[in-house]
């Protein structure tokens, strides 16, 4: 297994490398400069390699010694300049560093005491290190050619790297439920039938005192496995005394009835642990049984005392094989757009798991990417998919492989972790970060997609977030149409109050209105306390109820809900609201009375958004009222006091921008009393509005028409009835203003 894993690291360690070498950051500081030969040589000669990294693995899991000596050599080389490019990434980040003006804040200029930061010394060296490499490399391509390996295509790698899998929930344990009745009866059978010998009755289960499920894999230790047994019995309530872990287990099990599970029992040299563990068990009450798994015949003749009587467990009918691989390679669609062609070579397919469950669901999962019969005939054509000697090896690797390269050294890496190993994801994804497997994206950050990156391999779907109550961040669902009703209420994502960020996606908006969406909505209700919520292409009428509760949220983008018609009433902390292609509303929400203190003064103004400053509007179709509520004074019209930037693009409908009030200092930062319904505006932007006419102002007397005080960039651009605009007295950019404006006043 090692030898495997250390095969298949070499591939995607070398797409790293690849993809480093081509880093945004490398050109931006310029680095680089003055080994730009060396740099193209580099970025020329690593796709090399990769074109036959494939076949080269290949030949070495066929046991071919050369290969595997030239992969390990590979690996090796792709170490050193992974190392060398990490030099040259930091130095870019010091220059980054430095000319944002970073080193200020340490107290010193700490840079000056090491001579490595000299630019001529860090090329020099530098452009040591990389010829070496690229020696090393053309030593390894000639070794290559010599091989004759063959170029192999990857996988495809989605546009966002990651695979669209449908968020459909597949209820495994039904097929489980479905497939095993016959076993699961002769298991019972066989435990009552035992229990009669000793005065015991199991029937009902629920009737044992205490039912305990431990899973032991490789590490058969015995206080560890006392204490894993002790915590299970005090999630049922049971009291236990003593010092030590093993008088614990005494303490729990004295007297009483119990069914234990020790599952995945691989021990079977040392069987005296099992004796002793078995010492203090045997406290329990009369009719106390201990039902063991195992692969392993010998250690189930250890653990009974005797060469005869366990329980094989029979491979899984094929018909039950059919189903996963089914609901697992066709999760995206509905079952009567199944392609025909393709369900007709399940059946060979599942002949191919060898009745493995497990192989049943990776192989699904590898076909969910494959769409002709082509490319399945193909995954038929492997020598080994799953066989009693190989076991399910063969078909994790091919699944595996089918990884984009950066999510295979992520996966590579889980290896270090034991079996059974409990992951804590933020660790992990630290870990992935630390080692630069994750790839950098200037719009997103590294947390994000590593979270994204575990979802994917751990094949999370939505309702499986239950029991992710500590997942913080960001998290984004995908694909939510679809996800059932039943499911999105089972991800109880209020119970993640970690979560910061908050993304839900539909697919696409243009399809028929879907009744369910709205329920589904409803249903994924964050906790109260979320910063960021994004809805995308959702067929919702309304907000979901729940909206109104985020009264801490700062961030708010809707986004391709085409049927939506009402935002929600107030957002009393609101700073950033985008609204792109909800072509059915009309109107922003009607605005409530706030009070607040500007300079020592209280203030009752009229606002929906007090505490905006950034709002973008683009293509709602049908927008066309500003709505500030109930008519009031003009103090009390004002919808807007800390809008710094707006953006209106594609609003056909939009014929006037909002009423101006009376301002008064130092409400708003005005410094002198002017009109305007945006005193701390500083950009707008006016794009493709063709209905739209005037600054709708109030009439004042001469000193009071200033309607934008703050504002410095002005953009216009196809705004065919637009004439003129009120004052902008500390205007400075003006962008894309056509002839026909006639009436701009700016100093």
């Amino acid at each position: 297994m090692a030898e495997v894993l250390a095969a298949m690291v070499v591939g995607p360690l070398v797409s790293m490398v690849k993809e480093k070498a081509s880093s945004y950051l490398l050109d931006q500081y310029q680095v680089m400069e003055g080994l730009e030969k060396q740099h193209k040589l580099l970025k020329r000669k690593l796709p090399a390699i990769l074109d036959v990294i494939t076949d080269a693995e290949e030949q070495a899991a066929a046991k071919r010694e050369g290969a595997k000596a030239w992969l390990e050599e590979v690996r090796n080389v792709a170490y050193q300049a992974n190392d060398i490019l990490d030099e040259f990434k930091y130095e870019a980040l010091r220059r980054k560093a430095k000319k944002e003006g970073h080193y200020k804040e340490l107290g010193m200029d700490v840079i000056q005491l090491f001579p490595s930061h000299n630019r001529f010394v860090f090329r020099n060296k530098m452009g040591n290190k990389l010829c070496m490499i690229l020696e090393e490399l053309d030593v390894l391509i000639g070794e290559m050619n010599a091989f004759r390996f063959k170029f192999r295509p990857g996988p495809p790698v989605p546009v966002d790297h990651l695979r669209e899998s449908s968020s459909e929930i597949v209820d495994h344990k039904k097929i489980a439920e479905k497939s095993r009745v016959r076993e699961k009866e002769e298991v019972v059978k066989a435990l009552l039938d035992q229990g009669s010998n000793v005065n015991l009755t199991i029937f009902p289960i629920v009737g044992m005192c205490l039912r305990l499920w431990v899973c032991v894999s490789d590490n058969f230790d015995v206080d560890s496995l006392a204490k894993s047994i002790v915590e299970e019995a005090t999630k049922n309530g049971c009291q236990v005394n003593g010092s030590s872990e093993l008088d614990k287990l005494q303490s729990a099990v004295c007297g009483k009835r119990y069914l234990l599970v020790l599952d995945d029992v691989w021990n079977r040299d040392e069987p005296h642990k099992w004796e002793k563990l078995k010492s203090y068990l045997q406290h329990g009450g009369s009719g106390s049984s201990v039902l063991t798994t195992t692969r392993d015949k010998k250690v189930a003749h250890l653990m009974m005392g005797k060469d005869e009587g366990e329980y094989d467990l029979r491979s899984l009918d094929e018909r039950f094989i059919k189903e996963i691989i089914e609901t697992r390679a066709f999760s995206s669609k509905q079952e009567k757009d199944w392609p025909r062609e393709l369900v007709d070579m399940v059946g060979d397919v599942a002949k191919r798991c060898a009745g493995s469950p497990l192989a049943a669901t990776a192989l699904g999962s590898v076909l969910s990417t494959k769409t002709t019969m082509d490319e399945w005939k193909d995954v038929l054509c492997r020598r080994a998919i799953c066989d009693d000697r190989n076991g399910i090896l063969p078909v994790l690797k091919l699944s595996y492989n089918c990884l984009p390269s950066h999510m295979q050294q992520c996966f590579a890496f889980c290896a270090m972790c034991p079996k059974d190993y409990e992951i804590d994801v933020e660790k992990l994804i630290q870990l992935w970060m630390a080692n630069g497997f994750i790839l950098e994206q200037q719009e997103e950050h590294l947390e994000i997609l590593g979270k994204n990156i575990f979802i994917e391999l751990a094949s999370s779907r939505v309702g499986e977030l239950r029991r992710l109550d500590d997942l913080g961040g960001h998290l984004e669902i995908r694909q939510l149409e679809n996800v059932k009703e039943a499911d999105a209420k089972e991800a109880k994502l209020g119970n993640k109050k970690k979560l910061a960020r908050l993304t839900l996606r539909w697919t696409n908006s243009d399809k028929e209105a879907q009744n369910s969406d709205g329920k589904v909505l409803e249903y994924l209700e964050p906790h109260d306390g979320l910063k960021v919520l994004r809805i995308y292409s959702c067929s919702i009428d309304t907000c979901p109820t729940w909206m109104n509760k985020l009264q801490g949220i700062v961030e708010l983008e809707l986004s391709d809900c085409k049927r939506l018609e009402k935002l929600p009433a107030i957002f009393p902390l609101l700073e950033k609201l985008l609204i792109i292609g909800c072509k059915s509303l009309t109107a922003l929400p009607k605005a409530s009375v706030t009070k607040e203190t500007f300079g020592g003064i209280e203030t009752e103004y009229r606002s929906a958004f007090p505490a905006l400053k950034e709002m973008e509007l683009e293509d709602v179709g049908m927008f066309q009222r500003w709505e500030a509520g109930e008519e009031g004074t003009l103090e009390e019209q004002v919808i807007f006091p800390r809008l710094e930037k707006l953006s209106i693009s594609n609003c056909e409908s939009l014929a006037a921008l909002p009423k101006a009030s009376v301002i008064k200092p130092p409400f708003g930062g005005v410094d002198t009393e002017c009109r305007s319904a945006f005193p701390a505006l500083r950009e707008l932007e006016l794009i493709d509005l063709t209905t739209l006419e005037r600054w709708e102002t109030g009439e004042g007397t001469p000193g009071e028409e200033q309607t934008f005080p703050q504002l410095q960039k002005l953009t216009i651009r196809s705004c065919p009835e637009l004439r003129t605009l009120p004052e902008a007295p500390k205007l400075s950019v003006l962008v894309g203003v056509s002839q026909q404006i006639s009436s701009l006043q700016a100093s």
